[in-house]
């Protein structure tokens, strides 16, 4: 048994205007409209829209020899050796 609830929604006056001009292009009420709209949100999983990192690879063979041990001190050291340290 299917029942009817009668509600009151507010709704943009240009999302409105949108909305009936497509209802009577597709021959069928506003009603309609908005429940199958409804329906299609409803019934379809939520997809987020997670973010996606670019691909930024580039080319080469890793890390320099002289920074491969990973010493933050020896990486900091080579950043700045042109300016003199810190």
């Amino acid at each position: 048994m299917v029942t009817h609830m009668k509600t009151t929604i507010e709704i943009a006056d240009a999302l409105l205007e949108r909305a009936k001009r497509a209802a009577a292009r597709e021959k069928t009420t506003l009603r309609a409209l908005v429940e199958e709209g409804l329906r299609q949100v409803l019934d379809e999983p939520r997809r987020g829209s997670g973010f996606r990192l670019r691909r930024a690879s580039v080319p080469g063979s890793g890390l320099r020899p002289e920074v491969a041990d990973g010493s933050w001190d020896r990486i900091r050291s080579i950043i700045y050796e042109d300016r003199g340290g810190l």
